[in-house]
């Protein structure tokens, strides 16, 4: 990381410099910064906010004098965050945000309540294995505002609003504020019509004059095939209703895929575990294996080892949006008895001594089968 400028050098002031001399050296570097006179401009915007932190520091008599005794390394071991630890703004500059902001009228950023989108509502939605896998219809409970049809979302009961006088309909009034850049405007919400522009003469009992009241609903979904844990699928429109006639907000469902007791999931490939006996590993067998689309049979060779996985093509997850589907990967688990009576266990030491027998010499071999015989 760099090292941080001197703040004297940052503010062009020496170390005698006085608080009145401080405050005017921090002026003209602010106003030959500000980033709505150097828009675009990351260097400029790093001069700012190294002015508002030096100034932070030389403008109080305690900071200055640890400042002046130990440097930087004076607030670096209390920070909690940037800026020395002072929090806020720029350079933890505090409350000058805002006035910062608004220093030159707030140029061309004024913002007029107008049609706005509503805001999107989000939930959580669980899904089984398959449903999630094929795809499904559903009708999602959700809770959330919806327009008021006893006033047509105005507010009003007559339907009739009138505009704010104090802001002339903007919502947004400008005020004017001491500082020690000097006086200086800075926009705020109008505190009459709260930011709305429009004053409310005759209240809608039914939401309050909010225009709108709080509902639950069921809205029908539709699931797509593939989609997987997490995945959020957006529903249009059918978030919150807009202000002053602006298009309604989005439902954003995230999905949540239940754990299935067969199938693990990875991507649109799905993988299982599939128990055969010892004698089917070692001999070969038609298995039945459990599939998304139901049972399938498949043929083992003989010799097959415990830990052998086969493929069966196409019997996956289908892919999201798009034609296809993965595979699924079966991994072959020999299970080994754990009860077995006398006899059973007679047939087995018969059957390891003839496996034992085959590393015998050819001589011990013919001996045996000539016995056998």
């Amino acid at each position: 990381m760099a090292e941080k400028k001197d703040y004297y050098e940052t503010l062009g002031v020496s170390k005698t410099a006085t608080e009145d001399e401080i405050k005017k050296a921090y002026r003209k570097v602010a106003k030959q910064y500000h980033p709505d006179l150097n828009p675009g401009n990351a260097e400029a915007e790093m001069k700012f906010k190294e002015a508002g932190e030096a100034y932070a520091v030389l403008s109080d008599s305690q900071k200055k004098q640890q400042y002046d005794q130990f440097g930087h390394a004076a607030f670096d071991q209390t920070a909690g965050g940037g800026a020395g630890g002072f929090g806020g703004g720029f350079g933890g500059f505090g409350d000058f945000g805002d006035i910062f902001d608004s220093f030159f009228g707030g140029g061309g950023s004024r913002r007029r309540t107008g049609p706005q989108k509503g805001q999107d509502v989000h939930i959580s939605y669980d899904l089984t294995f398959e449903e999630a896998a094929f795809g499904v219809k559903k009708e999602i409970p959700v809770t959330k505002d919806v327009s008021c049809d006893g006033c047509n979302g105005t507010g009003s009961k007559s339907g009739n609003t009138t505009t704010c006088s104090a802001c002339g309909g903007a919502g947004r009034v400008y005020i004017r504020q001491n500082s020690i850049l000097g006086t200086i405007q800075r926009e705020t919400i109008c505190e009459q019509c709260r930011g709305t522009g429009s004053i409310i003469n005759d209240p809608c009992p039914k939401c309050s004059a909010r225009g709108k009241y709080r509902k639950n609903i069921k809205i029908e979904v539709e699931i797509p095939a593939g989609i997987d844990d997490g995945q959020t699928i957006s529903v249009r429109g059918q978030g919150e209703p807009g202000v002053k006639g602006g298009p309604a907000g989005d439902l954003l469902v995230t999905i949540r895929v239940r754990r299935h007791a067969f199938f693990v999931r990875d991507g649109f490939n799905v993988h299982c575990e599939i128990p055969v006996t010892f004698a089917q590993a070692a001999l070969g067998a038609e298995l039945e294996v459990n599939t998304l689309d139901g049972k399938v049979k498949y043929t083992i060779n003989s010799g097959t080892q415990t830990g052998s996985v086969f493929r069966l093509k196409n019997k996956g997850v289908p892919f999201l949006r798009g034609s296809g589907r993965g595979d699924q990967y079966v991994t072959v688990k020999v299970i080994v008895p754990t009860r077995l009576n006398e006899k059973q266990k007679e047939a087995l030491r018969v059957f390891n001594d003839l496996l034992e027998g085959r590393e015998r010499s050819d001589e011990e071999k013919k001996s045996f089968f000539g016995k056998k015989k």
